[in-house]
């Protein structure tokens, strides 16, 4: 496991909710909602992120809307900072 650089958490808005987003190993983000452990995702492709299985860390292929856009803000998050 190759983990992250000094990266501080961050917060991503979408619409009325707001997600709370912890770096944790390279390409792999905690993510909370309203205060809860919501998801963790994993980047794919440059344009594509998976969600976790919770139990077994496994990714869950399949398109997700919402995961996408938090991994979208992620990278934008990630130049911004570079």
């Amino acid at each position: 496991m190759e983990l992250q650089g000094p990266q501080e958490p961050f917060d991503i808005e979408w619409g009325d909710v707001v997600y709370s987003v912890f770096p944790e190993e390279k390409d792999v983000y905690i993510v909370f909602k309203n205060g809860e452990e919501y998801l963790k995702i994993i980047k794919d492709t440059d344009s594509s992120w998976l969600k976790l299985n919770p139990e077994t860390e496994l990714p869950l292929f399949g398109m997700d809307e919402e995961v996408n856009f938090i991994g979208q803000k992620i990278l934008e998050e990630q130049g911004s900072s570079s």
